[in-house]
């Protein structure tokens, strides 16, 4: 397939998040140089440290280590595979990730990392997302376990904070990465998001799960404590944290288990402690006994006040499948504690098995949504499993006044304008003349308010973060119109690294003496000089060797990266 055919095939609300890779346009000679350069010292640190799959998922990927990987080459392969890739523009939205994710769809970051960020770069860039991610997805066991975490992790519940802290990364990374921007506007940038990381707020569901996906799938080892290999993405991207986390004395080694949610993590640091898990479906299995944790597989009225603590849209399902998608702002309970009323502000949609009713979306809904839970007093089941016939036979008939008393004390009056019914039951009541009260006759609706729609459905049997229709109603948007820089190719230095190339196949080294002339500090160009190995004329071997060693005298933040030269 095509990016233009897998773009087409990807739900409508997810195509706003997908960029195209114009390739010619995208990258330089000198993005490709570091391309090479990354992925020669990776591939030589990692033969003996990476999980044996890696290599091979390399190639079966189509990562090439010459050339930064196209999206077409790659989806040539990963269709073999039964999984698609799609390219983005640096940070999406965590939940949206996680729904490509859940569909067998790889986020590629779009922009190669620049020069100055070869150890460790702010924002996401193609060498992590492709070379670090797509790998091990020829591993079935960890395919399975990425998809997973993905079905999962659409569903978590992120608080208000977790949305401006991704606002606030985004932002930065983008900051950081566009040269030429001013320092005070990253010290900005920077101060805003340690405001908000410094907020004392019990983690939410999202961040959770955020912290798992970090100890697995981002800086994950596998093994044991005393014999492991690397198959987290972070590390296998990274020319330093790959060599840095072997040091046992230096990062402490700990078994995986749940526990992992509880520690949290620092991004612009190297890790301190790495988790070791056992095997892929040992991923699964800790995946899973969080996920049994979680509101949309608890519900009831605690994981309804897990919603209206994150103060952002969510869902709450009824066991009749009726999903009601807002902002909640309470829980009514009885004395045992079972929820028996929930409400709504602001833009509210209600759905059924993920599809929005019609006539029922945010504009009808514009100013929230109340509704009961439980059964009624003398009927022996849920409102929902009652024929027509057996309705009237209790008094309840369209245009004819209706008086509906729950168990728990709350009470509907009104007239009858509509019942909708699916697949057999009834799903909403709609009446016109209405009010709502509870057991201490304190009013929830009343008539001048309009028309009352009201689900039926006997408990909350799931509550999860975003909405039910999320075509319908968006889970996030706008996108930030922030945009991460395009690369502006210098014609110098273009011809300078074709240059270096075309010494390869014997051609006059008079223009790489004057681009190394006109380039003292690129060391990046001289390391493309000794990478020809052989090919390269021996002075000129020589020249980028010495010169190489005086860059990094006068650069001691380089030596690292140099000594891999040398």
């Amino acid at each position: 397939m095509t990016q233009e055919e897998v773009v087409a095939s990807l739900p409508t609300h997810l195509r706003p998040f997908v960029e195209v890779q114009n390739y010619q346009q995208q990258y330089t000679a000198q993005d490709q140089a570091l391309w090479r350069f990354i992925m020669r010292h990776l591939v030589r640190q990692l033969r003996d440290t990476a999980h044996p799959v890696y290599l091979e998922g390399l190639a079966r990927t189509g990562i090439a280590l010459d050339h930064i990987p196209s999206i077409d080459e790659m989806n040539a392969c990963l269709a073999q595979l039964g999984w698609r890739a799609v390219v983005v523009d640096g940070f999406i939205p965590p939940a949206i990730f996680m729904e490509f994710q859940a569909l067998r769809v790889l986020v590629i970051a779009l922009d190669m990392r620049s020069v100055e960020h070869v150890v460790y770069t702010p924002a996401p860039d193609i060498v992590h997302e492709a070379a670090g991610h797509a790998p091990f997805i020829v591993d079935v066991d960890y395919a399975e376990f990425l998809q997973r975490f993905g079905e999962i992790g659409m569903r978590a519940i992120a608080s208000r904070r977790d949305h401006a802290q991704y606002e606030a990364i985004r932002e930065l990374s983008i900051l950081k990465e566009t040269p030429g921007v001013e320092p005070q506007r990253i010290a900005a940038a920077e101060q805003t998001l340690n405001a908000l990381q410094a907020v004392e707020e019990a983690p939410s569901e999202a961040a959770l799960l955020a912290r798992l996906h970090w100890w697995t799938v981002e800086y994950g080892l596998v093994g044991d404590v005393a014999d492991y290999r690397l198959f987290g993405a972070g590390l296998l991207s990274s020319l330093g944290e790959s060599r840095h986390c072997l040091d046992d004395l230096r990062v402490r080694k700990l078994p995986l288990t749940v526990d992992a949610v509880s520690q949290p993590y620092d991004i612009t640091r190297e890790q301190p402690r790495l988790y070791v898990t056992r095997s892929c479906r040992h991923l699964s299995q800790v995946l899973e006994e969080f996920a049994a944790t979680m509101a949309y597989r608890v519900g009831g009225a605690a994981a309804l006040r897990q919603a209206i603590a994150a103060g952002t849209v969510c869902t709450a399902e009824y066991d009749t499948g009726v999903q009601v998608s807002g902002c909640f702002t309470s829980v009514f309970c009885d004395a045992v504690g079972k929820a028996v009323y929930m409400q709504c502000v602001g833009p509210t949609q209600i759905a059924f098995r993920g599809a929005e009713i019609y006539g029922h979306g945010t504009t009808t809904h514009a100013e929230g949504f109340g509704s009961p839970i439980g059964k009624l007093k003398d009927f022996t089941r849920c409102l929902s499993e009652y024929s027509v016939d057996e309705l009237k036979a209790h008094n309840i008939r369209i245009g004819e006044p209706v008086c509906l008393e729950f168990l728990s004390g709350i009470t509907v009056r009104g007239y009858l304008q509509d019942v909708l019914r699916q697949e057999h039951r009834n799903l909403l009541l709609s009446f016109s003349d209405c009010t709502v009260t509870d057991l201490q006759g304190e009013v929830l609706f009343e008539p001048a308010w309009g028309r009352y729609d009201m689900a039926v459905g006997g408990a909350i049997c799931s509550v999860f973060g975003g909405s039910a229709d999320r075509a319908k109603y968006p889970l996030y948007q706008p996108v930030s119109s922030a945009r991460s820089p395009c690369a502006t190719p210098d014609a110098e230095l273009e011809a300078a690294y074709h240059a270096v190339a075309t010494l390869a196949l014997g051609a006059d080294q008079a223009p790489v003496v004057r681009a190394l002339d006109a380039r003292p500090e690129d060391w990046l160009l001289r390391a493309e000089v000794l990478a020809l190995g052989d090919r390269a004329p021996a002075t000129l071997a020589q020249r980028a060797r010495r010169e190489l060693r005086e860059i990094g005298a006068a650069h001691p933040e380089l030596q690292e990266v140099l000594a891999l030269v040398s």
